[in-house]
C-alpha cells in the first residue's frame, strides 16, 4: 500500500479498509486474498479499519491515480456508513488526485450514493458478479 504500484491502471494504492469477503462467482480467483494470505497474520476476511491511513493521500503532492481498497470493497456490508464518508472526504480534500474505487456491492453503493459527494476526481466502477449461462 503506497504511492507506488505495479497495477498498469493506477499510480498508487490507498487501503484505508483491508478485509473482504466473496459475493460472486469472479471473486473466485482473488488477487487481494492470495497476497493477505501469503503476507499477512490477518485472515482475509477479517475487515479492518485502518484510522491511520486515512490522511494518507493528503501527504502525496504530485498528483496520482489512485486505487481505493485494493485490498478491500469500500462499500462492503461490514464497513460503517460513517467510515466510507470519511474515506470520501478525504478524496474532496485532495482534489489534485483522481480516486479509482471498483465494487462489486452494487446495491449497497446505489443506497449510499446519493447522500456521498460525487466530486469529478472520484471515478466510480462495478464489477457485477459473473452469472451462469442458462443452460436452456
Amino acid at each position: 500500500m503506497g504511492d507506488k504500484t505495479s497495477i498498469e491502471w493506477t499510480d498508487a494504492t490507498w487501503n484505508p479498509v483491508t478485509g473482504c469477503t466473496k459475493v460472486s462467482p469472479g471473486c473466485k480467483h482473488c488477487y487481494a486474498e492470495r497476497i493477505t494470505e501469503r503476507f499477512s497474520l490477518q485472515r482475509f476476511t477479517d475487515i479492518t479499519l485502518h484510522e491511520e491511513r486515512l490522511e494518507q493521500p493528503l501527504r502525496w503532492r504530485g498528483p496520482r491515480r489512485i486505487f481505493v481498497n485494493s485490498m478491500s470493497d469500500l462499500f462492503h456490508e461490514a464497513i460503517p456508513e460513517r467510515f466510507i464518508r470519511r474515506v470520501f472526504d478525504v478524496m474532496v480534500k485532495a482534489d489534485w488526485h483522481t480516486f479509482q474505487i471498483l465494487t462489486k456491492r452494487a446495491e449497497r453503493l446505489a443506497n449510499l450514493a446519493p447522500t456521498l459527494p460525487w466530486p469529478a476526481n472520484v471515478w466510480q466502477g462495478v464489477s457485477f458478479p459473473i452469472m451462469a449461462r442458462d443452460a436452456t
